[in-house]
């Protein structure tokens, strides 16, 4: 197993090496953006709305490497008696993106650990204290060009078993859209 995902990264990152991408005259950037989405499972949120900023240098034309934090607020919902309290996330993660040519379809990944603020209590009418974080990972495929970013993404915090309520699991996770703009930084 340990071998196959080693092939797996050596492959991705030899494919990123000889891929011809984004202009070499912008090899840093930075990231700034917005996403929404609907919360996926909805057990105790119904949606959420953020704000993303990313530190990119490109590794290789058609790979890129970076950093992530950002904001992204989670509306909480009733769920059968049990009142969820908002929360938020903030990220800090490492980012890592694919692209094939120097516009049009990539991939990326961002990778790290979520940290989740909000009220102490899952809900307001339970004792149930809300986790402090967990792994963070958001994979996301979309369309680029040399300034914009369109992606479909997926947002999830992996907390275990901390914060559920009964039947009710504690989910931090959004299937939705984010819409980024690249500040070119130079060589």
């Amino acid at each position: 197993m340990k071998n196959i995902k080693k092939t797996v990264l050596a492959l991705f990152l030899l494919s990123g090496m000889m891929a011809s991408a984004q202009d070499t005259a912008y090899t840093n950037m930075l990231k700034v953006g917005v996403n929404g989405g609907i919360s996926v499972p909805s057990e105790n949120a119904s949606s959420n709305l953020g704000l993303d900023l990313g530190y990119q240098h490109l590794v290789t034309p058609g790979f890129g490497l970076g950093i992530v934090t950002g904001y992204n607020q989670f509306f909480g919902k009733d769920n059968g008696g049990i009142k969820n309290n908002d929360f938020a996330v903030v990220p800090l993660a490492a980012l890592f993106r694919y692209y094939p040519q120097t516009s049009g379809f990539y991939l990326g990944a961002d990778l790290g650990y979520g940290f989740i603020t909000g009220d102490k209590y899952v809900a307001s009418n339970s004792p149930v204290e809300r986790p402090s974080g967990g792994l963070y990972f958001k994979p996301e495929v979309g369309y680029h060009n040399i300034n914009w970013n369109f992606a479909l993404q997926y947002t999830k915090v992996f907390t275990g078993n901390e914060g559920n309520i009964g039947s009710q699991d504690y989910s931090v996770g959004a299937l939705g859209l984010g819409i980024g703009y690249n500040l070119p930084l130079g060589k």
